[in-house]
């Protein structure tokens, strides 16, 4: 029984894994878009957008946090709890660094003679 918890719970983890991948893909979308209304940028819409997927960061955030402490304290599984705790201080590394990159991006669009900020967008993005 243990082990069919365990393969139910990395299933639900690989569901949420998907969750985020299509969060991320909403968020450039929306960042292209917030790009394209420059020079009078939406930023209503914008903000939104940003508020959105920290909620839905949040959710899937807690469930993951959640599902490590199960696998942990319930079933037996710390060294999988751990791999958890580590996918998501890299996805909170990865959330910090799309910020920046976002930014970068507005900045070299605004600012086009600036050659540091096209090097900050390919350094955040080899990141």
């Amino acid at each position: 029984m243990t082990g069919e918890a365990v393969r139910e719970l990395l299933q639900r983890l690989r569901a949420l894994q998907s969750e985020r991948v299509e969060t991320y893909r909403l968020f450039e979308e929306g960042h292209r878009a917030y790009l394209s209304s420059a020079p009078r940028y939406d930023f209503p819409r914008y903000r939104q957008l940003v508020h959105e997927v920290t909620v839905a960061f949040s959710g899937i955030s807690r469930e993951v946090l959640d599902i490590a402490g199960r696998l942990r304290d319930e079933l037996g599984r710390p060294d999988l709890a751990q791999h958890l705790a580590r996918l998501q201080e890299r996805e909170q590394e990865k959330l910090q660094l799309t910020a920046q990159l976002q930014l970068a991006r507005q900045q070299a669009q605004e600012q086009p003679e600036v050659d540091t900020h096209q090097q900050e967008v390919q350094e955040l993005k080899h990141k």
